[in-house]
């Protein structure tokens, strides 16, 4: 009877019986989920009614963002001016010191 050096007497290793159970414990459910997927439809369906719970505050969520980004953009202007003015005024400190 031959061994693989670990004492397995079947001649595959422990490693391979593992990953052979891992791989199909994994791709188990995804068959399993794929086979209960509803067949396509052939045309588009529109969606009359949406419950409640299912909607998005989509006015509020992009009133929001903008709001955010405007702030943001605001807020970086304002800080370029005031690193302009700083060095502005060093340079107008350091043209007073040259004369």
């Amino acid at each position: 009877m031959r061994t693989n050096g670990g004492g397995n007497p079947s001649g595959l290793p422990v490693c391979r019986i593992l990953l052979l159970v891992t791989a199909l414990s994994v791709a188990a459910p995804a068959m399993a989920a794929s086979a209960m997927q509803p067949p396509p439809q052939s045309e588009f369906v529109p969606v009359d009614e949406v419950p409640v719970g299912e909607q998005i505050p989509a006015f509020t969520m992009v009133g929001t963002a903008y709001g955010f980004v405007w702030v943001v953009l605001l807020g970086y202007v304002w800080s370029i001016a005031r690193r302009l003015q700083k060095v502005e005024s060093e340079l107008t400190d350091l043209e007073s010191r040259r004369k």
